[in-house]
């Protein structure tokens, strides 16, 4: 019976151990700590991609006298008497301000890829990190608004006399609208790409941030209004937050979200650095169909039109076109008549000459080696789209300096101005940098 009764004992000893080792086995034994590893670890990463770009002790020569001077003008804002350009100035415009805060960012919820393996098969697991992941990106967000808050409050009280309670309730609401804006936004991410996501995204950011705009100019002397649409905003972000806990099907759209969140500094940092790789597509969104361009059948203009194409397809070349574009119209405006035609005339040589460079290196490219093209019939594909590429900005650059001159004579002016100059740069820059 003493033996049973050890053996039973000791039967027991072992099936409490076992039980107590399952409980312990795994790293992370409930879902806040493995929360807590994935949160630690998102801040290391984000230390460690900022101290490749500066050391901590480059920092602090920065934060320091940075931190203080902007202390300084943080207590003269208070203290002394605000700069002469905030009299100026709009209530509409501190509402404008903290509604542009409002529509950046996004949030994380800490999945990531391997979580297929194992984590959706618990859904108490999962829906806990992620109702954790959407509490830390609502807390930073409110810190965020906090901070900007903080900063335009010297103007909003001494400058536009809003009241303590007023700012509080601004506040209140500016947080709760972020919160909701923020919840919106996540929404559409991970249930739509393409077209689709900027589609539904645009009312899902703008119109929250609209109403709390007119909410923010209407109710700025009414506390208990602004309260009130502040309540709403929590209200819509809570059945946000709850609809994306139980969302099904967007487990893939949510670590892509992530991971863009995640990489938002280092794409910062190599923005500078590396080119933003371009984006896989099987048609081009301009020039979708292979068809000739010129009426000629010649080899030259051919050539000509594939350069063409391949600028315009191009979306950095493209996007550098019309940046060039905009700046030459806007500095042709602002200068006087007289030095108008001179700035015109060199703006226009500009784009040759970078037009020219570009079809150098188009006609040098070893895949246009292979093609049995001499360097005649180069020379005058080259010419001929140059003049194509430069007579468009010629164009809108001479209507740009006729009409606002010349009134109504300038509407027939700019036409054949803008073309004699287009066509004459063309030509000059073709003889000299097309060789025959």
């Amino acid at each position: 019976m003493l033996r049973r009764a050890d053996m039973k004992g000791r039967d027991q000893t072992v099936m409490k151990l076992s039980s107590s080792k399952d409980r312990t086995g795994y790293i992370f034994p409930s879902a806040p700590a493995l929360f807590r590893r994935r949160l630690l670890s998102h801040l290391r990463e984000q230390t460690a991609i900022i101290r490749t770009a500066a050391d901590w002790t480059v920092l602090l020569y920065i934060i320091i006298p940075g931190g203080l001077l902007g202390g300084r003008y943080y207590y003269g804002f208070w203290q002394e008497e605000l700069p002469a350009w905030s009299s100026y100035l709009p209530f509409a415009a501190i509402p404008l301000l903290l509604a542009l805060l409002l529509a950046s960012g996004g949030m994380m919820l800490f999945q990531q890829e391997g979580d297929s393996l194992f984590l959706l098969q618990r859904s108490g697991w999962n829906r806990k990190i992620m109702f954790k992941g959407v509490v830390y990106s609502l807390i930073v967000t409110a810190l965020k608004i906090s901070a900007a808050y903080v900063i335009l409050l010297p103007f909003m009280i001494r400058s536009f006399g809003l009241s303590t309670a007023a700012a509080g309730a601004l506040l209140a609401l500016t947080v709760a609208c972020g919160c909701c804006v923020k919840l919106f936004g996540h929404l559409v991410k991970v249930q739509h790409m393409g077209f689709r996501r900027w589609l539904w995204l645009l009312p899902a950011v703008t119109l929250p941030c609209g109403i709390y705009v007119w909410a923010a100019v209407s109710w700025s002397s009414r506390p208990v209004l602004m309260l009130t649409a502040a309540v709403l905003f929590a209200a819509a972000a809570a059945g946000a937050a709850r609809h994306r806990l139980q969302l099904r099907g967007s487990f893939a759209d949510g670590v892509r979200e992530d991971l863009r969140q995640r990489m938002k500094i280092a794409g910062l940092l190599l923005s500078r650095v590396l080119d933003k790789p371009r984006p896989t597509r099987y048609k081009p969104r301009i020039l979708r169909k292979s068809q000739p361009l010129l009426s000629s059948r010649a080899p030259e203009s051919r050539f000509a039109a594939a350069g063409i194409k391949a600028l315009m397809r191009n979306p950095a070349h493209l996007k550098l076109y019309l940046q060039f574009t905009g700046v030459s119209l806007a500095v042709i405006l602002i200068l006087p008549p007289v030095l108008k035609w001179l700035l015109f005339l060199v703006l226009t040589c500009m784009m040759a000459y970078w037009l020219s460079s570009f079809w150098s290196g188009f006609a040098g490219d070893d895949y246009i080696g292979i093609l049995p093209f001499t360097k005649q019939q180069k020379a005058i594909a080259g010419s001929q789209a140059l003049q194509i590429l430069l007579l468009p900005y010629a164009l809108v650059c001479a209507a740009v300096l006729c009409i606002p001159v010349y009134g109504w004579w300038g509407v027939l002016l700019f036409i054949p101005a803008g073309a004699a100059a287009g066509v004459l740069i063309a030509r000059m820059f073709s003889e000299i940098r097309f060789a025959k």
